[in-house]
């Protein structure tokens, strides 16, 4: 019996979406549920299930094609037994290939190694031209990560014994420069508009200051041990930066507000959005009722999201909302910058990298950990007072912790 495969429901509001991978041959076996063709909407990328165990027969759609929610884009013969590689999969396999073959070219994978690749490690193999069957795997039951495509790449890069992707392109040679186009994601595309639309709407200004990280740092090295065997997770710093932003909204209930028309939205909670890099780009999942959370709740948010940022597995669920955004450029090695915020919010705040640097400290010169923290705001709403007063209270609560335990 042929069951057709749909475009699954891709979240509020989001109608349609772009054909990134298909992750199947036609005349492959299917189990129940299982993926077979990536989908990338505005946010995230979704994986369409196979509802039935059986063969694929047909893709009724092309790598870059645009579908909408329930429209047919697989047929799938339940319990069928898998059928020959023939024209029909090869049809597939250059479906598969050009859409591919616009970002990168790479090397054409057995295909029972291709399925048990992630997205994301799917699309670093593509994005550097690396044979996934080369390269030994550190994640869980030996299975490739995206730190494992890197790492071979750069060795490829650096002359090392990593072998040459058989189908990817020739170097150039003699001189010769070339040029590549590659058409935008559907992900990047949105996140343009945004960032532009939120120039072109918003009054954007950035207040800064430093701030001395040797408290919290002496506080991590004090309790990293007994906080990680307690709750089985890595004290970082966005824990302290996230609870000091709570102090800092609800004393200045405008920077946790958006504007709504001709009325101002205002918030008795704190949903904040952390800025995690994808591969596709900048996604931002949102730690829901931060006010509530204590460090370890916190923490092991902001891991369980980078990890599946990386791993493509992020939801829309888990970006929906959000009152104010967290981007931490530092981590990139960032001395300072002037985040864009994420509209509608009307705040963002920025961390940077820390380094020694020399400060006065009681009439003494002396070398503290320092970083550079930058607030945007829409001015329209957030007056520069208000800003700086946001921004001081996390600088105070970050330089004396205690402040975040007696709500000060």
């Amino acid at each position: 019996m042929a069951t057709e495969v749909k475009v699954p429901t891709l979240g509020e509001s989001v109608t349609e979406a772009s054909v990134g991978e298909l992750l199947k041959n036609v005349g492959d076996a299917v189990a129940a549920d299982e993926p077979i063709i990536s989908l990338e909407t505005d946010k995230v990328a979704v994986e369409a299930p196979s509802p039935v165990a059986g063969v694929i027969t047909e893709f009724k759609v092309a790598v870059g094609d645009t579908v909408e929610v329930d429209a047919v884009i697989a047929v799938i013969e339940e319990g069928a037994a898998p059928a020959a590689k023939g024209a029909e999969a090869g049809r597939a396999s250059e479906q598969r290939e050009e859409g591919k073959a616009e970002r990168a070219e790479a090397p054409a994978a057995s295909s029972d190694a291709s399925q048990t690749l992630s997205p994301a490690v799917r699309r670093a193999v593509l994005e550097h031209g690396v044979d996934p069957s080369t390269i030994k795997g550190t994640g869980k039951d030996g299975r490739l990560t995206k730190e494992d495509v890197v790492a071979a790449a750069k060795a490829k890069r650096d002359g090392g014994s990593a072998p040459a992707a058989s189908t990817a392109a020739p170097a150039a040679s003699g001189g010769e420069r070339r040029e590549e186009r590659v058409k935008m994601t559907r992900m990047r595309q949105t996140i343009a508009k945004r960032l532009k639309g939120a120039q072109e709407n918003a009054a954007l200004l950035t207040t800064f200051n430093d701030v001395d990280m040797s408290a919290v740092m002496e506080a991590r090295a004090k309790y990293k041990d007994l906080f990680a065997k307690k709750h089985d997770i890595r004290l970082g710093f966005m824990g302290f930066f996230a609870k000091a932003a709570c102090l800092a909204l609800k004393d200045v209930p405008a920077v946790n507000a958006y504007i709504e028309g001709d009325e101002i939205v205002y918030h008795d909670y704190v949903d904040i959005s952390v800025a995690v890099s994808a591969p596709n780009g900048l996604v931002v999942p949102v730690i829901r009722d931060a006010q509530d959370k204590g460090f370890a709740r916190i923490e092991k948010d902001i891991a369980d999201f980078g990890k599946r940022a990386k791993e493509g597995t992020l939801t829309m669920e888990d970006m929906k909302g959000g009152t104010f955004t967290i981007s931490n450029g530092g981590v990139f090695g960032s001395l300072m910058s002037t985040p864009i915020i994420n509209p509608p919010q009307s705040a963002v705040l920025g961390l940077h990298r820390i380094e020694d640097r020399p400060v006065v400290v009681n009439g003494e010169i002396v070398i503290r950990p320092m970083m550079y923290i930058a607030l945007s705001y829409d001015h329209r709403l957030i007056d520069g007072r208000e800003a700086v007063t946001a921004l001081k209270i996390i600088k105070e609560a970050i330089e004396d912790p205690t402040r975040m335990l007696i709500d000060l």
